[in-house]
C-alpha cells in the first residue's frame, strides 16, 4: 500500500473550512380555510410543503468521507470498462482511495494492479489510479507536488517494487528514472495505456492503438 502524501507539501488543516448548503423543509405560511374556499372554491387540504437553503460547516471527517465516495464510484466504473473491453484483458478489482491530509477534498484512488513487460523491461509490476486533481507525482513515494485543482481528473500508472525496510510499496525508480509509466487527464488515453498493458498479443495491441 502506498504511503499518503507527506502533509508538508499540503495546506495546513485549520486554514481551510468547508460548507455544505441544505435544504430545510418549512411549513407554508397558512391561509385561513374560508378565505382559500372563497377565492378557489375548494379547499386544499394537501398543499405543498417549500423549502429554503441553509449552510453548516462540514468537519474534515465529513468532506474526506465524501471525497472518498465520489472516488471509489469512479475507480469502479473505470474498472468495469477496463474489463469490459475485451475478455482477454481482465484486470484484479484492487480499490481503495486516499485523501490528502490537511485537503480531505482532494484524494485518489487505486484501481488495479498487475505485471507485464512494458518497453525494454521484462516484468514490470505496476498500479492504476485516478486522482481528482492533477499534479507532479514525487519520485520514490507516491507524493503530489505543484497541484491542480482545476483539472478534474489525473489517471497515472507507476512501477512498484516492495520496499523490504520499510514493508511496504514504493514507486520504482529503476523504470524509466521516475517509476512512472503514464499521466495524463484524458480519460480515453488512459484506458488505452491501461488496455495496452494487460494486452498480450500484438493483434489485440493494434486494435487498442486504433481507438
Amino acid at each position: 500500500m502506498m504511503q499518503q502524501p507527506s502533509p508538508s507539501k499540503q495546506t495546513e488543516r485549520t486554514s481551510l473550512r468547508y460548507v455544505v448548503e441544505e435544504k430545510r423543509t418549512v411549513q407554508a405560511p397558512k391561509q385561513a380555510i374560508h378565505s382559500e374556499f372563497l377565492r378557489t372554491g375548494r379547499i386544499d387540504r394537501n398543499r405543498p410543503n417549500w423549502s429554503i437553503e441553509e449552510k453548516r460547516y462540514l468537519t474534515y471527517e465529513e468532506v474526506a468521507a465524501r471525497t472518498g465516495r465520489v472516488l471509489t464510484v469512479a475507480g469502479e466504473k473505470t474498472h468495469q470498462r477496463l474489463n469490459s473491453f475485451h475478455k482477454s484483458i481482465q484486470f484484479p478489482k484492487v480499490i481503495f482511495h486516499r485523501t490528502l491530509n490537511g485537503t480531505p477534498h482532494l484524494g485518489y484512488c487505486h484501481v488495479t494492479a498487475a505485471k507485464t513487460k512494458f518497453a525494454e523491461y521484462d516484468e514490470v509490476k505496476w498500479a492504476f489510479y485516478i486522482a481528482n486533481f492533477f499534479a507532479e507525482i514525487a519520485a520514490d513515494e507516491l507524493q503530489f507536488e505543484n497541484i491542480n485543482m482545476r483539472a478534474e481528473r489525473m489517471y497515472f500508472a507507476v512501477a512498484v517494487q516492495k520496499d523490504m525496510e520499510a514493508k511496504k510499496l514504493a514507486i520504482d525508480t529503476k523504470v524509466r528514472g521516475n517509476g512512472i509509466l503514464f499521466r495524463t487527464q484524458d480519460p480515453k488515453e488512459a484506458l488505452k495505456n491501461v488496455l495496452m498493458l494487460g494486452a498480450k498479443h500484438e493483434t489485440l495491441r493494434k486494435i487498442i492503438r486504433a481507438l
